[in-house]
């Protein structure tokens, strides 16, 4: 066996009938000998423990269950120890029946492809009446604190509305949709009103500064001008006329 080169190279197979020698040799995991390409797999050498790591399951026909079987054990007390202790038959029909959608009318079955869980009310509906107002939705999760707070002026004047028109009946889910579509525009409105008036302050303000800055002064009577020019303008009309006639004035005498 081997080589001179290569004393310890290849083995002979561990099957009695068969003893070829092989180069590249299999060990099995779990009788640990040593087989040849031909004999390698567990039902050609005929292993011993070839069937205590496999994992059999059977659906037990009562509860839908699936019951393990134990290689070391008989496969019938197993399945007695199942049915006296384990087996529910009220769980057969929660584990076979297909979930549909809650939807009066809708046959449709919610599977993994087609089903979507509303983010109001967290109930699996299917494409068709994935939206609220579709599955009558009783309407979105109650804002925080801080949108109440804003939204205060519009919400305040929709549940006197909703108060005076149905006092004794629970409010439908239509009208709660509209109440917060409502309560959101006059929210947006009044942020719109403060924006603009905000707007004309500052314009307003800007412009006082810009009348209220003058600083070009005339340097005879003290006077306070925008702009050059108005200066200019000033020396010209009120100090230039009043200098001719003293100047003329002095000639005559």
């Amino acid at each position: 066996m081997g080589t001179p080169e290569f004393p310890d190279l290849g083995k002979h197979c561990s099957v009695d009938i068969c003893k070829q020698i092989d180069f590249l040799p299999f060990t099995c995991d779990r009788c640990l000998q040593v087989f040849c390409l031909d004999h390698r797999s567990y039902m050609k050498h005929s292993c011993p423990k070839g069937d205590r790591e496999d994992v059999t399951v059977v659906i037990c026909p009562l509860c839908a269950k699936g019951v393990r079987l134990n290689p070391n054990e008989d496969p019938n007390i197993t399945w007695e120890k199942h049915v006296n202790t384990d087996c529910d038959p009220s769980n057969y029909e929660k584990a076979t029946k297909k979930k549909k959608c809650p939807v009066p009318r809708c046959k449709e079955q919610l599977t993994f492809s087609n089903t979507i869980k509303c983010r109001d009310c967290n109930v699996d509906h299917c494409l068709k009446h994935r939206f609220g107002p579709d599955h009558t939705c009783p309407g979105p999760r109650k804002p925080e604190p801080s949108f109440l707070s804003f939204m205060s002026g519009g919400s305040s004047s929709s549940k006197k509305e909703a108060k005076t028109t149905r006092p004794n009946n629970k409010p439908s889910s239509s009208s709660r949709w509209s109440n917060l579509l409502s309560s959101a525009e006059a929210g947006i409105s009044k942020l719109g009103n403060d924006i603009s008036n905000k707007l004309q302050f500052s314009s307003s303000s800007s412009g006082s500064s810009g009348n209220g800055g003058m600083v070009e002064v005339c340097p005879q009577c003290g006077a306070r001008f925008s702009s050059v020019a108005v200066l200019v303008e000033h020396v010209e009309k009120t100090h230039e006329r009043n200098k001719k006639q003293s100047h003329g004035k002095s000639h005559k005498y």
